[in-house]
């Protein structure tokens, strides 16, 4: 039989080999202390099981090393296949509540832009609230810990004043029942891009040992995140040159094209082509249909298209770009020579352009420019010389010299002509005579300045209508500047012209005197009073004397005082006549004019007055 002292011992090296919990190391020394052994080797076998636990305390250090190096390795190798970043990290996150026996444990990544850190994985949470969390930077332990780079452990956070505790931390803290807290940085050098954290639901002192292996977790998921990173901006870069190469060599034959396309458009306008030429080669490479303008807003070609006016809109977006830009499945491209626009071209019919077709849009804009500014040059050189005749013309000459060179230009005296003379503000004058020249060639006449007044001659039967016309369609081309407009009556040949002149220029003052600025007439619609007020100064004043009192009672009282005046005086005041003018009974009529006698005075109908009051009711009607 052994002696109970051996038994024990022998009984502490069987509870080591089979790795036996602390508690079950005491029972060998109870059992020889229950067996009587003596003091010396009670103590001795003591002595044995404290070593016995010192042992066991060792070999389960090492077992736990051997575990967290094995979960390592298992995280490095993690990290050199890596595929999925969230399965990285939830791994490394299990890891770390498995090593450290937690009850949870999570991740969060710094958000550079919005200056916080948010939670981006969790393992053992089931709060949701918690779980979409974000810090402040310094807000809470993980804030502080994100902000300052050190690691932090609390053994109860809900009591630790060590750091900054906000509502929305505390609430989520709390719904998810944590207590005790460690928080290790994960740094990229010296940048922290995240925290990782283990937590229990009691309070918990962390070691030194639990900090190193956490803080180990921590490189390896900062690594994870990193590599990630650089992977994901590899492959975008990789996706960016394949797609900068397509893109180049698309480029290329595009280019390549347009190049052609050039040549071809440039060949077409030295051979003498127009711009319509142009529209129709535009429209057999691009289809659709092309309308062009010029800057006046002119149309310069239509191929296969209705007309259209282009959106302002979309012309100045176009010249401020530079680049054909759509409006409502329409291609609106400005034409320009620098930044001086010179018309605008207009492809309908072909919403889907592609980046090549819009270039060679484009390319045949510049052709397309050079049309328009030899039209230009040309239509300004042929309007000097046609206001050089003009000028000629309206100063006086050989008259057989004169005719031969309007006839040159189109322009023949064997019909009738007038002579406009056109008003406006000063600081519109040259857009103005602009106008005047575009409308010129369409009628076949001639425009200038002669006298520093812009003068337009034109054929025409009916010079008043297209005075008035005139004013209407130049003011609304200005912008809604007034135009006003006088003409002579119509003429034939070159000698008379001088007069028509003088005649225009007496109508167009006559109208400014008559405060009917913006309007269009010729001697006839004026009758003897525009030949006599073309000087005129003050004719509203003139008005004002002899009818003023009657005028003012009309206004104040709504009566017809001056239309029974003037019908009085039209039906050489016969009461009968006027009555029927006026469409009311004779007595009406009466006392209209008895009250007309007392506002202005006794001899109102006497011969001098009547004749005045006569010439200031006409004047009075004309200029309304």
């Amino acid at each position: 039989m052994d002696h109970p002292a051996l038994s024990a011992m022998r009984a502490l090296l069987g509870l080591l080999a089979d790795g036996a919990p602390a508690e079950d190391f005491a029972r060998p020394a109870a059992e020889a202390r229950a067996a009587g052994v003596v003091p010396d080797e009670q103590a001795l076998v003591d002595e044995a099981t404290r070593t016995a636990l010192d042992i066991r305390r060792t070999l389960e250090k090492h077992r736990r090393r051997e575990r967290e190096l094995a979960a390592l390795f298992d995280s490095a190798g993690d990290l050199a296949a890596l595929r999925d970043l969230d399965a990285v990290l939830r791994a490394i996150v299990h890891r770390a509540r498995t090593l450290l026996g937690t009850d949870t444990a999570y991740l969060t990544i710094n958000d550079p832009t919005a200056g916080d850190t948010f939670m981006r994985v969790t393992d053992g949470s089931v709060s949701a609230n918690f779980q979409q969390l974000r810090l402040g930077m310094g807000e809470g332990l993980g804030g502080l810990v994100a902000q300052t780079a050190l690691p932090y452990a609390s053994r109860d956070y809900r009591t630790d004043t060590r750091f900054h505790h906000t509502t929305t931390i505390d609430d989520a803290v709390g719904e998810e029942g944590l207590r005790g807290i460690l928080g290790v940085p994960m740094r990229v050098g010296t940048r922290v891009i995240g925290v990782l954290y283990a937590a229990d639901r009691r309070p918990r002192e962390f070691d030194p040992d639990a900090v190193t292996l956490l803080s180990s977790l921590a490189d390896h998921a900062a690594v994870a995140i990193d590599n990630a990173r650089l992977l994901e901006e590899t492959r975008a870069t990789l996706t960016e040159l394949n797609a900068a190469t397509e893109t180049a060599r698309a480029r290329s034959a595009d280019m390549r094209r347009a190049a052609a396309i050039h040549d071809r458009l440039t060949e077409l306008v030295l051979r003498g082509g127009d711009a319509t030429d142009v529209a129709r080669e535009i429209v057999a490479l691009l289809g659709g249909g092309l309308v062009v303008h010029d800057a006046d807003g002119a149309e310069v070609a239509r191929v296969a298209a209705e007309p259209f006016v282009p959106p302002a809109e979309g012309v100045a977006a176009s010249g401020a770009s530079g680049q054909a830009v759509p409006v409502d499945g329409t291609w609106i491209y400005a034409v320009l020579a620098g930044a001086e626009p010179l018309g605008t071209m207009a492809l309908l019919g072909r919403p889907d352009l592609t980046d090549g077709d819009r270039r060679l849009f484009e390319r045949a804009g510049l052709v397309t420019a050079l049309l328009l500014l030899l039209r230009r040059s040309v239509a300004e050189a042929e309007d000097r010389v046609r206001g050089d005749l003009l000028g000629d013309l309206l100063t006086g000459g050989n008259a057989d010299s004169l005719t031969l060179r309007a006839r040159k230009l189109g322009v023949v005296f064997s019909r009738a002509h007038a002579v406009f003379v056109l008003h406006c503000d000063a600081s519109r004058r040259e857009r103005l005579l602009a106008e005047v020249s575009r409308r010129a060639r369409a009628l076949g006449g001639l425009a200038g300045t002669h006298n520093g007044n812009v003068v337009l001659l034109a054929p025409t039967d009916a010079p008043g209508a297209l005075a008035q016309t005139l004013s209407g369609e130049l003011g609304e081309a200005l912008g809604g500047v007034p135009v006003t407009t006088g003409a002579s009556d119509p003429v034939t040949g070159p000698a008379r012209l001088p007069g028509a002149y003088e005649e225009a220029l007496r109508c167009v003052r006559a109208l400014h005197t008559l405060g009917r600025k913006g309007g269009g007439a010729d001697p006839s619609a004026l009758g003897f009073l525009g030949v006599l007020l073309g000087d005129r100064a003050d004719v509203q004043g003139y008005v004002r004397d002899v009818l003023g009192p009657v005028v003012d009672y009309d206004r104040r009282r709504g009566t017809e005082l001056v239309r029974t005046l003037d019908a009085y005086y039209r039906s050489g005041a016969n009461l009968t006549e006027a009555r029927r003018a006026l469409h009311v009974h004779v007595n009406t009529v009466v006392q209209r004019l008895d009250r007309v006698r007392q506002l202005l005075g006794d001899d109102w109908n006497s011969p001098s007055r009547a004749l005045e009051l006569q010439l200031a009711l006409r004047l009075h009607w004309l200029s309304r």
